[in-house]
């Protein structure tokens, strides 16, 4: 079992990733799918009046502000247009393709945090409308019986917390607990770079391997987003997964040549 976090950063090319994915799974490589959306929804965000805010924590990780408003819209885009135009085009390519939430079937479950302190300027802010939390859980029954009933999986946050509402939870994080709970042989992230790049605009200084042991010495040159997926590689590896490849969505092939081993790969 594979598992390919699809970013939803802007410039990655989802009909090149479901051709590849189509071609891939065709192989007989069983594969789930997890996708983002974030771009989408910052454009839809400033459409509806309501620009997208983010945040950061104290220990420099970036995150969506997620307010009631905010998450319907996150939802619509996540769970809606993104999902099923994914699913839409897998079926055209002859995969059969299911496309559900976390929500559904409980498929993601997590806390929702209590709380948020964020940091602005010089000061510590505490957010306590946020709707955002961490999977813990993931339905590994529903996805078994999903799998061998032929489908193939296409699952996107929002998650569930305990508390039975809907969390913008981390994608990265959600797509490592997954791959985990299922002791996938590989995570693959796809984003709109490269790779883990020692300068961040320059594409030729993509650090192409990272031993597990050695992340947090790599961490310093993760800027953005990427902290968050060399935390959710960390924890893959935590939980069994052999390898994690963080690679260009943007290429023709994108999850072949992650799987050839073109990106960072962790180990």
């Amino acid at each position: 079992m594979i598992v390919v976090k699809v970013g939803g950063g802007e410039g990655i090319d989802l009909d090149a990733v479901c051709s590849d994915a189509a071609d891939v799974l065709k192989t007989g490589q069983k594969l789930i799918i997890v996708h983002g959306g974030s771009h989408e929804t910052n454009l839809l965000s400033a459409r509806l009046g309501k620009p997208p805010r983010f945040v950061r924590s104290s220990s420099g990780m970036e995150s969506r502000y997620t307010d009631r408003e905010t998450l319907d819209i996150f939802t619509m885009v996540y769970a809606g247009k993104i999902n099923k135009y994914i699913v839409a085009r897998l079926q055209c390519l002859g995969i059969n393709a299911l496309g559900l939430s976390g929500i559904d079937g409980g498929l993601f479950k997590g806390p929702r945090k209590p709380f948020v302190k964020i940091v602005e300027g010089d000061k510590v802010k505490v957010l306590r409308d946020d709707f955002t939390g961490r999977v813990e859980q993931v339905n590994v029954g529903l996805i078994r019986l999903l799998i061998a009933a032929g489908y193939t999986l296409v699952l996107t946050p929002p998650a569930l917390s305990y508390e039975g509402e809907a969390i913008n939870g981390d994608g990265d994080r959600g797509a490592a607990a997954l791959a985990a709970s299922l002791k996938a042989e590989r995570l693959v992230i796809l984003s709109n770079v490269p790779g883990l790049l020692k300068d961040v605009h320059d594409a030729s200084t993509l650090i192409s391997h990272v031993p597990r042991d050695e992340i947090d010495r790599y961490a310093e040159y993760a800027q953005g987003r990427m902290k968050k997926k060399l935390l959710g590689a960390r924890e893959a590896l935590g939980g069994g997964v052999s390898q994690v490849v963080i690679a260009d969505g943007r290429t023709l092939r994108p999850i072949s040549q992650a799987l050839e081993g073109k990106g960072t790969v962790i180990y």
